[in-house]
């Protein structure tokens, strides 16, 4: 039994190059194809891997040459790959890796991280849509195309994994996929961080300097709280812009090894979270440093913590319910009352370890597929272990 795993590229450090790493786990001798492939700007596990590229790695290796070429030499090299063999292909998209193409009777399972963005949902880019009538109507006419050309290439897809409710719906609306769409979430790194006693006075943002991120929207707040203290790890377009509208009390952080990274996580007061996400992963980077979140409470989020309501030592977060300066505002003055336990909150993200993803993806597959698993040794030779892990009731 023949399995290989598609992503859409590997130029980036996220959420979606991490699952793709969960399923290499699971499936360690299934070759990778993907776009392009920047081993200096992905997580360094990669190189243990068969990473196999399309001709688009000759002309760009980066994420803003990717979206630049996307439409349409991206979906042309990822049209060009041909897999044949496979009895089982995983892909992992957001964006073009749906336009592989398979052998007939070739099972295609795809981890949807969400249906591309600015097909389905292109009003969403709010530095557009603030242009002039013609450049938003060419965008928008342009989105109308790739709508239909991305609902074509999602017909080759069998079977739909999704991240969580919100995004199982949107695939839903997106796709209209032929057999029902089922819930993995993805697994946080436990073991890359930790619980510490020696919680400083500081907050957290953890994000991509982008317009969505909302960034500006947590230093507008905080260049009003002088006596509170934020660190904001990351980089983006906006960085510039942000680092000349924070001020003295706004620190800024890039490039952090894994164990600053820990650290920075497991010394701060919460991570706050402004954005809608569909899962996003840093909240749960967050729970595994015993540190809970102060997060808009809309998207992924809502499968991910448990919201404060009236018993902060058995939560994980405090939501709030507007993207606005006031309303943060109120959660921080808010947060500062409340006793948050870091033992409960690190023993309930381990609902969301590797081991069990793995279990799950596992799982899911042998079901589709009987008989998958006695065949497995043929292609992969790893065994995994899996920790029994203590049940919590997430909404006790």
């Amino acid at each position: 039994m023949k399995v290989a795993i598609v992503h859409d590229e590997l130029v980036r450090k996220g959420g979606a190059e991490q699952v793709v790493l969960s399923m290499h786990k699971a499936f360690p001798n299934a070759p990778i194809y993907t776009l392009c492939y920047n081993s200096e700007r992905t997580y360094p596990e990669f190189k243990k891997a068969n990473i196999v590229t399309s001709w688009f790695q000759k002309i760009g290796k980066n994420e803003k040459l990717v979206k630049l070429l996307f439409f349409p030499f991206a979906m042309l090299a990822m049209r060009s790959i041909r897999l044949s063999g496979y009895d089982v292909v995983l892909i992992s998209t957001t964006h073009c890796a749906k336009y592989i193409r398979v052998d007939k009777g070739t099972t295609v399972i795809s981890y949807c991280h969400t249906p591309l963005r600015v097909a389905w949902r292109p009003w969403s880019y709010e530095n557009i849509m603030k242009k002039n009538w013609l450049i938003r109507k060419l965008f928008l006419m342009a989105a109308t195309v790739l709508r239909h050309v991305d609902k074509l290439a999602s017909r080759r897809t069998d079977f739909y994994l999704a991240n969580s409710n919100g995004m199982k719906e949107a695939i839903e609306d997106a796709y209209k996929p032929r057999n029902e769409v089922t819930i993995i979430n993805p697994s946080v790194k436990l073991h890359n961080f930790y619980v510490s006693d020696k919680v400083k006075d500081y907050y957290l943002v953890v994000s991509r300097l982008e317009p969505y991120k909302k960034v500006d929207l947590v230093i507008d707040v905080f260049n009003t709280l002088p006596d509170k203290k934020l660190v904001v790890v990351g980089k983006g377009s906006m960085e510039l812009e942000l680092k000349k509208r924070a001020k003295e009390n706004v620190v800024f952080l890039n490039g952090l090894d894994a164990e600053s990274l820990a650290r920075t996580y497991a010394e701060a007061q919460a991570l706050i979270f402004p954005q809608q996400e569909d899962y996003g992963i840093t909240p749960l980077e967050a729970a595994a440093s015993g540190r809970p979140v102060i997060a808009y409470g809309k998207g992924g989020i809502l499968d991910t913590m448990i919201p404060y309501t009236y018993n902060s030592a058995k939560s994980t977060a405090l939501f709030f319910k507007e993207q606005s300066a006031q309303a943060l505002d109120t959660a921080i003055k808010a947060f500062d009352q409340l006793n948050f336990d870091p033992q409960f909150i690190r023993q309930y993200v381990q609902h969301f370890s590797e081991n069990r993803f793995i279990r799950k993806l596992e799982k899911f597959v042998e079901e589709v597929l009987p008989g998958f698993y006695p065949l497995k040794e043929s292609f992969s030779t790893t065994t995994h272990t899996h920790t029994p892990y203590d049940v919590i009731e997430a909404r006790s």
